[in-house]
């Protein structure tokens, strides 16, 4: 492999990594949402007021079920799961991204329907409108280095 085409692969490595680690770290603060929104309903300096009773609704409904229904909480955990079985799918580009490009192109797909359930079941989940925006940024945010792994891994594939 040319030095520039080694320097290409370090660089979509890099993104595909730091899109792993953010997969990785979103889905396990899936799991204990409870003691997260404890937490950080105690540090009221990190809470925008717009959103203080909001959270606090959230916390009272987790609380309240966790209590009377604690096997509901096991949906967090399979979030959490799907969440690291997602970034572990991405081994496959790291490895070989030319081969296994359709792994990243599925990825920018899956980045582009999060706006759309969003969009869908916020309203129904009766979820405010900041929240779903929220929401929306983990598959705009998503995109990016999928975009530019993508884009990379065609320049790649061309000096193959």
């Amino acid at each position: 492999m040319n030095p520039s085409a080694t320097a290409l692969k370090k660089r979509i490595r890099i993104l595909l990594v730091l899109f792993m680690i953010a997969m990785v770290v979103n889905g396990l603060t899936a799991s204990p949402a409870e003691t997260e929104l404890t937490w950080l309903l105690n540090h009221p300096a990190l809470v925008p007021g717009f959103m203080k009773e909001f959270l606090e609704n959230i916390l009272l409904g987790l609380q309240q079920t966790n209590s009377l229904y604690p096997q509901l909480a096991y949906g967090y955990d399979w979030l959490a799961f799907a969440h690291v079985i997602i970034a572990i799918a991405f081994i496959g580009p790291y490895r070989d991204p030319v081969k296994n490009i359709w792994i990243i192109e599925w990825g920018m797909i899956s980045c582009i329907l999060v706006p759309i359930l969003a969009f869908i079941a916020a309203p129904i989940r009766q979820i405010p409108w900041y929240w779903t925006l929220l929401d929306c940024s983990f598959g705009v945010l998503g995109i990016i280095p999928l975009y530019f792994a993508r884009k990379w891994t065609r320049r790649l594939e061309s000096m193959a």
